[in-house]
């Protein structure tokens, strides 16, 4: 199987959460130096995939200015990442999505090649990044044609990403060089240290 190649993938940032740890504040467009979360991650991502969908539930017109698709959940309830994901995957028109939460702008500049090689070499439906013994399911790049399975999964009562990719043939694909990298930002101390430590970066 060969790799699929960045204008094969969409990406997808997840921005549809209730921001509860971050004191109900739109996690994606809160500051880190100056630019929001989300911006951090459309650089990063941007040469990575032939085009990008920001899926929100809130500030449709802000996140719409950042010149991208935006798509709101379809399932009512706020039933967290995987209802992004399933609307990601409804508007997605290539063949493979790339998605990622809007609280990680760190995230590696060769995610996309390096989760596609190892999605190809496995032949798998799905290929999730790993650090180490830890897993981060939403950081994951997917076949589109998975939607009516995740579809059945939801609508089934599901809303944890690791129990859906246990019925998908799905591969951890591991980034033990770089697990800073994967850092999220849920609470405002932690959106404090990032900012007093970015430049290192």
């Amino acid at each position: 199987m060969i790799p699929p190649t960045p204008e094969r993938i969409t990406g997808l940032v997840l921005a549809g959460g209730l921001g509860r740890r971050m004191g109900g504040v739109d996690k994606g467009l809160s500051l880190l130096d100056g630019e929001t979360m989300v911006e951090h991650i459309l650089r990063r991502l941007t040469p990575q995939v032939g085009r990008l969908i920001i899926n929100a539930n809130q500030n449709h017109d802000t996140y719409a200015g950042f010149g991208h698709p935006v798509v709101g959940d379809r399932i009512e309830g706020h039933a967290g990442p995987l209802a992004g994901l399933e609307a990601g995957l409804a508007a997605c028109t290539t063949p493979y999505l790339l998605a990622v939460p809007c609280d990680s702008p760190f995230l590696p500049a060769d995610l996309a090649s390096r989760l596609a090689a190892t999605l190809a070499a496995h032949k798998a439906s799905v290929a999730v990044a790993r650090t180490g013994e830890q897993l981060h399911p939403v950081v994951s790049l997917l076949r589109s044609d998975e939607l009516p399975d995740l579809q059945a999964f939801i609508h089934a009562g599901g809303r944890r990403m690791e129990a859906w990719l246990k019925r998908l043939c799905w591969v951890p694909c591991p980034f033990d060089d770089c697990p800073e990298a994967f850092a999220n930002i849920n609470t405002p101390d932690e959106l404090r240290a990032h900012q007093a430590g970015d430049a290192a970066r």
